[in-house]
């Protein structure tokens, strides 16, 4: 059945029957518990995308790849980080990836794309908590495109340690870009405050008290500093 089902990839699209492929699904349940069970179903679904198979076999190869994908599978998913077509579902796949290998790999292709697909990129390094991303994110908000410098800050937000949270202090970002970079420094502070880590949050929160932030970021600041002193 199995079988089958990787006959049926190699020409398979999104309306087509999909009961086909599901001794692959089937497949991702049952070898949970045989880790070389396991690894000769990752081996056979990245096999797929060195392939001429359509886009949408690909598409569901990632999205298995999501589940069952380790570090033997992240050379070929960040083959197709610069594939317009496919980025996407491919970094879908590394964010989920919890080897360094699929973070290096992010990061390695963070210079090789441009528009939504860095966008997506750095998206996924935030989705990661990637620390090793800061310098090149933090690089990133001296961009003259809002949506990178967006994407970026949003991503420092997520990651949160103390080298993302200097980055954004110290950001000069273009005015369109510099509420998202403020909202991104206030989440490090809410994480921050989340983990128990007070005194970094209350740092955050009092840089937020001055004129230049519109007044909900001051409120926000203010009704931080008075958690972090247990009001």
């Amino acid at each position: 059945m199995l079988d089958q089902a990787f006959d049926a990839l190699k020409t398979f699209n999104w309306g087509a029957d999909l009961n086909l492929l599901a001794p692959i699904t089937d497949a991702v349940v049952s070898t949970h518990s045989s880790a070389s069970a396991r690894l000769e179903l990752e081996n056979r679904l990245a096999a797929v995308l060195k392939t001429e198979a359509p886009r949408d076999a690909k598409d569901f190869v990632c999205r298995k790849l999501m589940l069952v994908g380790t570090a033997a599978s992240v050379p070929v998913l960040a083959g197709l980080l610069t594939d317009k077509d496919l980025s996407h579902m491919s970094r879908y796949a590394l964010e989920r990836i919890p080897a360094a290998e699929a973070g290096a790999a992010l990061r390695e292709a963070l210079p090789k794309v441009s528009g939504m697909l860095k966008i997506g990129v750095i998206s996924s390094l935030g989705a990661r908590k990637d620390a090793e991303a800061v310098p090149a994110l933090a690089a990133l908000l001296a961009e003259s495109d809002a949506a990178i410098v967006k994407a970026a800050a949003y991503a420092l937000g997520a990651i949160h340690n103390d080298a993302a949270a200097k980055a954004l202090a110290g950001a000069k970002p273009i005015a369109a870009a510099k509420s998202a970079v403020s909202d991104a420094h206030l989440s490090c502070a809410e994480a921050l405050l989340a983990e128990g880590k007070k005194v970094e949050a209350l740092i955050i929160y009092k840089s937020l008290m001055n004129a230049e932030e519109p007044k909900h970021m001051q409120m926000a600041a203010t009704r931080g500093m008075l958690a972090c002193a247990g009001k």
